[in-house]
């Protein structure tokens, strides 16, 4: 039983801490880069919902297949899309609260065994659903740290 609160536990407070982050930043942040280097905070948005979509579909194929093997894309082209570049934030911010959602609904609703289940990563081998929901709550608090330290850096309160 605990398998099964846990990892859906941990999945919403690592996007609680995304969205926090976000809401703090200011406006004009939006085109600064997020770490040294880095995308934008536009860009991380739009990364993050591009991100979980690919995870959803991809939980969702090893609930209905056994072992799929999953295609890997390149983020970093992803994020240079015009899309990811200029688009408004708003429209990821929602895609992300909506599959979260459905996201939560779904994993609450499994059995226990559900999340040994697992997909084929060509890099990264067997991921079993438990341990891909972790790994999305650490994605969230992850991204969440690049916004609140460049909000630190910059000042911004």
């Amino acid at each position: 039983m605990l398998k099964r609160f846990k990892a859906p536990l941990q999945f919403c407070t690592g996007i609680v801490h995304f969205f926090e982050a976000f809401r703090k930043a200011k406006y004009s942040s939006f085109m600064a880069a997020s770490c040294p280097g880095g995308w934008t905070v536009r860009q991380v948005v739009h990364h993050v919902a591009d991100s979980h979509m690919n995870a959803y579909v991809r939980f969702r194929l090893a609930l209905t297949e056994d072992d799929p093997l999953i295609k890997p894309y390149n983020q970093a082209a992803w994020a240079e899309l015009a899309d990811a570049r200029t688009g408004p934030v708003e429209t990821s911010l929602s895609l992300i609260d909506s599959l979260h959602a459905r996201w939560v609904a779904l994993a609450g609703s499994l059995p226990d065994a559900a999340f040994s289940r697992a997909f084929l990563h060509p890099e990264r081998g067997r991921v079993p659903l438990d341990a891909n929901l972790a790994m999305y709550a650490w994605h969230g608090r992850h991204h969440a740290a690049h916004i609140t330290g460049l909000r630190e850096r910059m000042g911004w309160k």
